[in-house]
């Protein structure tokens, strides 16, 4: 099977200055890659889960929704390898360029032989009750620097979206324009958006719009005198938002 018969074609673009939030610019140098993995068979439904490895060594998972965004990359030719459980694997090579680049959907195909199994409930008390990838989000919090939710809040918080889960906090406002809501700091200056770091990475292109079925964790720094040593030096005056998702990279494998 050829590659043209796997994918579609690799589209690179220029975003507009305007497009692209100045914070995340001047922090990712190289090129970053964005798109969506699909299944071939329905491509409404997104493939959860994939890993999108480089062969650089740089990797990521998508989301729920089947998206991905990795910056940072090497820029030049890069060997891509598509993997998901249930899933043929799709490898090609590209060649990347600084700045963003948009891949259109990459489409798998199921694995022969690959039967879906019926749900099986177990019901155990976790081993672990912190995973590691939270360590620095609990170690955080002990600091009572500010807010802090974790997968059982924000499950019985009820909210939809991340700007409800983060309503009411001290010191977070909602500011609505013609263009849809965006959180800003109470102490933030007009238009000073946060940051947003998203498994230990700044994503200030789609974390605010990360679905909240995907977090386990948040952390919300409203201002300078708030926000961690290890978050200083980003646009920390207007505050901070940090999440975790269940499906985050591995630090261990970085």
């Amino acid at each position: 099977m050829t590659t043209s018969m796997i994918h579609r074609s690799w589209v690179c673009y220029l975003i507009v200055a305007v497009a692209i939030p100045g914070a995340l610019r001047s922090q990712v140098a190289g090129a970053t890659l964005s798109g969506r993995v699909m299944q071939k068979s329905d491509t409404s439904n997104g493939v959860r889960g994939a890993q999108i490895m480089l062969s650089d060594g740089r990797h990521v998972v998508t989301d729920s929704t089947g998206r991905y965004l990795l910056g940072g990359v090497t820029a030049g030719a890069q060997h891509i390898v598509v993997r998901a459980l249930g899933f043929r694997p799709v490898e090609f090579s590209v060649t990347l360029h600084e700045g963003l680049q948009g891949l259109e959907d990459i489409e798998l195909e199921a694995a022969p032989g690959v039967q879906e199994l019926a749900p099986v409930a177990i019901a155990a008390p976790a081993a672990i009750p912190v995973s590691y990838r939270l360590v620095d989000f609990e170690r955080r919090r002990q600091t009572g620097r500010g807010h802090y939710l974790d997968d059982t809040q924000i499950k019985q918080s009820g909210a939809s979206r991340l700007s409800d889960l983060m309503r009411g906090m001290r010191g977070v406002t909602e500011h609505c324009a013609g263009n849809g809501c965006n959180i800003q700091m109470v102490r933030a200056r007009p238009g000073c958006d946060p940051d947003y770091i998203v498994d230990g990475r700044m994503d200030n292109m789609f974390g605010s719009s990360t679905p909240i079925r995907d977090i386990v964790a948040l952390e919300v720094y409203t201002g300078p005198s708030d926000v961690p040593g290890e978050f200083a030096g980003r646009s920390a005056g207007c505050g901070v938002v940090v999440i975790w998702t269940r499906a985050g990279p591995d630090k261990r494998k970085r």
